[in-house]
C-alpha cells in the first residue's frame, strides 16, 4: 500500500507540478527525506488522488490556502505553475486572488498578485 500511495503520489506531483515540484523534492531531499516522502504519498498519494474535486478545483483550495497563510511565496510559485498545468487561466488564477481581499485584506492579495506576475511573465502569459 505505501509503495502503491508513492507511486500515485509522485505520477500526480510530476502531472501536476511538472519541473518545479521535482526540482523542489530534489532540493529538499537533501535536507528532509521524510518531509519529502510526507509531500508525495500522503498530500498527493493519498489528497490531491481522492475522488470528489477535480484537479482544477484542489488547485483553487490550494491557492488560496497559500494567499490566506502568506509568507508561502515559493509554494505559491510552485502551485501557480501548476494551477496553470492543470488547466486554469491566468485571468482565473489573477480572480481567485481578487475574491480573498475581503476576507485578508490587500496586502497578502498584492504579494500574491507579485508571486502570480512573476509565474506569468516566466512563461510567456499575459493577462488582458
Amino acid at each position: 500500500m505505501d509503495e502503491e500511495r508513492r507511486e500515485l503520489g509522485w505520477t500526480l506531483l510530476k502531472q501536476i507540478t511538472g519541473d518545479k515540484g521535482e526540482a523542489t523534492i530534489d532540493e529538499l531531499r537533501k535536507f528532509s527525506p521524510d518531509l519529502c516522502e510526507l509531500i508525495i504519498s500522503f498530500a498527493y498519494g493519498d489528497i490531491y488522488s481522492r475522488p470528489g474535486l477535480d484537479l482544477k478545483m484542489r488547485m483553487i483550495v490550494t491557492l488560496t490556502t497559500l494567499i490566506t497563510q502568506g509568507g508561502c511565496d515559493k509554494e505559491l510559485e510552485v502551485h501557480v505553475g501548476s494551477a496553470l498545468n492543470v488547466g486554469l487561466e491566468a485571468k482565473e488564477i489573477v480572480e481567485v486572488m481578487l475574491h480573498c481581499i475581503p476576507y485578508i485584506g490587500f496586502p497578502k492579495v498584492m504579494n500574491a498578485i507579485h508571486v502570480a506576475r512573476k509565474v506569468f511573465e516566466a512563461r510567456g502569459i499575459g493577462i488582458s
